[in-house]
């Protein structure tokens, strides 16, 4: 008799530890990070001294996925080498290599690219432009991706402006018609980037107005983790209490953990802005 039940227990084991492993393998880490463009003036806090940091900090916190703000393509390019990832995304300022990239960051081994493009935040989106009253040119690049469990998602990754309040409003605005327009499936989607704006702002309102859009760091599973702020403006002895970059979600997702990073080395940050990290499954 007890030769028979001890099978019976033991597969049953192995199809219980074989269902977590699918749910432990089905979550992913996502996040969205201003590096802070490489500024010959930053002194004290040069790009070529914090690279490697900025990659460790991906490495570490085993980031699959990530969207970038104010990458020039040579530090895009440093970022992907150091990682062994690829990545998407235009220059803003000729739909190229000019000027700062929007890039989203992926690992080739996780998620496979399906369709992608960028557009600009303007009333011309598809032309390298400035919108409204904004004092820089601004982009959104866009991904669909699929991971290796077979779940297919949307990823737009934007910059906002950091002058133009009314630009700002109708970037938001924009950019929830574009995803409705470019997400024909239907499927997941994740809406990151550095805002620039607080959660009291009209900007930040337009899109959590509507319903379907969720706050990750408000519906994360377990209480978001970290400071109250995400700018740091490299500053040590001061601690943001601003919240300006964000990560939305829309549809079945599930977001398990949200932290806003504040790794260091020395006393000094990787950027003056912390990344912001997801867990999420679909």
């Amino acid at each position: 008799m007890k030769f028979k039940i001890l099978p019976y227990f033991l597969l049953t084991f192995v199809i219980a530890l074989s269902s977590f492993s699918q749910t432990v393998a089905q979550t992913h880490r996502f996040a969205t990070f201003n590096i802070r463009w490489d500024n010959p003036g930053d002194a004290g806090n040069l790009w070529k001294d914090r690279a490697p940091h900025v990659i460790h900090l991906i490495q570490f916190h085993q980031i699959g996925l990530f969207g970038t703000q104010e990458t020039l393509a040579h530090q895009l390019k440093q970022i992907n080498e150091g990682l062994g990832y690829l990545s998407i995304g235009v220059g803003r300022d000729d739909g190229k290599d000019k000027g700062e990239f929007s890039p989203i960051h992926y690992d080739p081994k996780q998620y496979q690219l399906e369709d992608s493009g960028t557009f600009w935040l303007s009333p011309t989106p598809d032309s390298p432009s400035k919108g409204w009253d904004a004092a820089l040119n601004r982009i959104c690049t866009w991904g669909r991706f699929k991971a290796k469990g077979g779940k297919r998602f949307y990823v737009f990754n934007i910059h906002y402006d950091h002058i133009g309040q009314q630009a700002r409003e109708e970037s938001s605005k924009l950019v929830a018609s574009k995803i409705k327009e470019i997400n024909r499936e239907n499927l997941p989607v994740i809406w990151m980037g550095d805002f620039n704006v607080t959660p009291d702002n009209a900007a930040y309102q337009t899109i959590v107005s509507n319903p379907a859009w969720k706050d990750a760091r408000l519906i994360s599973k377990v209480p978001s983790y970290g400071p109250v702020g995400t700018f740091t403006g490299f500053d040590w002895e001061r601690m943001p209490d601003g919240i300006i970059d964000h990560i939305f979600v829309n549809g079945k997702i599930e977001v398990l953990r949200h932290g806003i990073l504040t790794d260091n080395y020395g006393k000094k940050y990787p950027s003056d802005h912390f990344p912001v990290l997801v867990e999420l499954s679909f």
